[in-house]
């Protein structure tokens, strides 16, 4: 007998921290225990290669911008044709796949919230709200990625409790660990010697990196020497790059020197085992996996106090946080951190531990296979 189905529901499979975690999660599935398949509301990209499996179905339903009703029919006769035991979908642009699964015979649901909309960060869209509190009737439970979205959907959506479970993203400690010392990557770049500051995340304005960079510059600004001794390293791609090229052609020529905007790269754990400290500047974030990954790999971090970052980061003993949409407030903290080269190492060997005990891949995927295994009633069904 065939393992149940379980169908996800992106918006698009890309490199993100929705799709890092649900590409985990099915490669570290036990053989034989589910199978899996990948619904896209409009495409995929080559970020899809990361899932092990090749036999994993992965259909594009091609969703045009706007309201494009011929979706739904197309997701029905997806829903037909796979037949999935369960469907999980993820964030408010998924959530309509819900009522489409039940139409089409689908027994369950699950749905996850990962993080908040940017246009809509208090949560409070009128229409969102009655959709979350609708699709309750017929979605099993929703996961809340952070006791802060948790919260939320209870105060704010008015979702029961009883549906709702938090479970934490996982991270691969085998893929991210720390380095050896060695830095090749970097020193290819002419970076020898330098302390690494690193961040890794789309150029959009819900990541806000035109905040770290103008408060890297205010630091250089404040302390001139560190622009010949350190380095701002940004992995990542969208629409703020012209905006970040611009503030920067700006800036000092060796202020400007001294930021390197890596785009996308596929080599991000090596060069995290060479960097000194990550930041992540978001103005709202679920539970971040590049921050989880950043612990792995050894290094303090110095993040937002937003969304579920404080569940992540303890200030002062795995990193420091800050406000959002301060660069002075950044700036200042940053200069505090380079100032305590030992600091930082004890603060990044202590993430490492924190990961190791609370946010493995493991803990993660055996959460969501629990969920799973009781709403299927551990038979397998089909």
């Amino acid at each position: 007998m065939n393992a149940p189905l379980i169908v996800h529901v992106v918006h698009r499979l890309q490199m993100g921290g929705l799709e890092n975690g649900l590409v985990n999660l099915i490669n570290h599935t036990p053989p034989g225990r589910y199978r899996h398949a990948v619904l896209c509301m409009t495409d995929h990209t080559d970020f899809a290669r990361r899932i092990q499996d090749p036999t994993v179905p992965i259909l594009d339903l091609h969703k045009r911008e706007g309201h494009d009703l011929g979706v739904y029919r197309r997701l029905y006769r997806a829903f037909r044709t796979l037949r999935p035991a369960l469907v999980h979908s993820r964030n408010i642009g998924t959530l309509e796949a819900q009522a489409v699964a039940r139409l089409a015979g689908v027994r369950h649901g699950v749905h996850g919230e990962h993080g908040r909309d940017m246009t809509d960060l208090a949560g409070t869209h009128p229409r969102h709200r009655r959709l979350r509190r609708l699709s309750a009737r017929w979605t099993d439970r929703f996961v809340a990625l952070s006791r802060d979205i948790q919260r939320w959907l209870i105060d704010v959506q008015g979702l029961p409790a009883g549906k709702i479970v938090q479970i934490y993203n996982g991270v691969d400690t085998a893929r991210f660990h720390p380095g050896d010392g060695r830095r090749p990557l970097t020193d290819a770049l002419g970076l020898s010697g330098r302390l690494l500051l690193g961040t890794v995340g789309r150029l959009s304005a819900e990541k806000d990196p035109l905040t770290l960079v103008r408060a890297y510059l205010t630091l250089l600004a404040q302390a001139p020497e560190l622009a010949r001794r350190s380095a701002l390293l940004m992995v990542g791609d969208g629409p703020l790059r012209g905006e970040l090229e611009a503030t920067l052609a700006d800036a000092p020529a060796d202020h400007r020197q001294a930021v390197h905007l890596l785009g996308p790269r596929d080599d991000v754990p090596a060069l995290m085992r060479e960097w000194d400290l990550f930041i992540l500047p978001s103005r709202t974030e679920g539970i971040s996996n590049t921050i989880l990954e950043a612990m792995a790999s050894g290094l303090p971090v110095l993040a937002t106090a937003v969304g579920g970052n404080p569940e992540l980061v303890v200030d002062g003993e795995t990193g420091r946080l800050v406000p959002r949409d301060d660069p002075e407030v950044m700036a200042d903290t940053l200069a505090g951190l380079l100032a305590d080269p030992d600091a930082l190492k004890r603060q990044g060997i202590a993430g490492r531990v924190r990961v190791e005990e609370k946010f493995s891949i493991e803990a993660m995927v055996a959460k969501y296979l629990s969920i799973y295994d009781a709403l299927l009633n551990s038979q397998g069904e089909e």
